[in-house]
């Protein structure tokens, strides 16, 4: 049980509401909680020490993102994963994403630059970093960071809230992915191109390549979710994707 819900007062539900929202979707893009496990509200409450009005508002602001699935009477549980699913992400990130980097680069003022200048650095010295569990973590923080960067000149925020849903939901299958395969030795590499294409102000260079960086990433995850598919199919007769929890 977290002291920090301990603390708060029902006077606060929204706060509430919304630090666990942040922490079940961490442990939902993280894997921790599996795709299609079933969300128990009283085992939630006793865990975070909470009342079920704001558990409630966390786990339908989640669904609102597709992340959890409200199943009516049956209460919520993590969305599943399909490779059909991914596909339609990563077509609709392609489509939002490269929009936003146009616009981002045309817009753009030497503030964004600094900062792009500095998520890409950090992103870089994390990166070198031995892999552990924390360096992980700390990675995947900056190499968010870095996207957010890219993108965060658009001046449209409405565009900006969808782009950052839809990398959400997609980031869970890439780390899931990341259980069962290494991190993907030319994905710095693309990073850097993409960096420096941003910075020239080439918009449909950096357009080109922030496309490609997010279909191949795709594919190698595509290789990973179809098989999960394929069992799981044979195991239940459903399209539904269940794999075992991130280690």
């Amino acid at each position: 049980m977290d002291s920090l819900y301990l603390l708060k007062t029902e006077g606060e539900g929204s706060t509430l509401a919304n630090s666990l929202a942040a922490r079940l979707r961490m442990a939902i893009l993280n894997g921790d909680i599996a795709p299609g496990e079933r969300l128990h509200l009283s085992a939630l409450k006793a865990r975070f020490g909470i009342s079920f009005s704001p558990l409630r508002e966390a786990l339908a602001g989640l669904a609102a993102e597709g992340l959890v699935v409200a199943a009516g009477q049956r209460g919520f549980h993590v969305a599943p994963v399909s490779a059909e699913n991914l596909d339609e992400l990563i077509r609709l990130r392609c489509m939002a994403e490269t929009t936003a980097i146009r616009e981002s680069i045309r817009l753009g003022d030497d503030q964004w630059e600094e900062a792009l200048v500095a998520a890409h650095y950090r992103l870089g010295r994390v990166a070198a970093a031995p892999l552990d569990a924390q360096a992980q973590q700390a990675w995947e923080a900056a190499h968010r960071n870095y996207h957010v960067a890219l993108l965060s000149a658009c001046s449209m925020p409405l565009l900006l809230k969808f782009c950052n849903t839809l990398h959400d939901l997609s980031d869970r299958y890439r780390r899931l992915f990341l259980t069962l395969a290494p991190r993907d030795k030319k994905v710095p590499g693309e990073h850097l191109q993409l960096y420096e294409a941003t910075l020239a102000r080439d918009a449909d260079k950096a357009a080109a390549i922030l496309e490609a960086h997010i279909r191949r990433t795709a594919e190698n995850v595509q290789r990973a979710v179809v098989p999960w598919q394929a069992s799981a199919g044979r195991a239940t007769g459903s399209k539904e994707v269940r794999p075992s929890r991130a280690r």
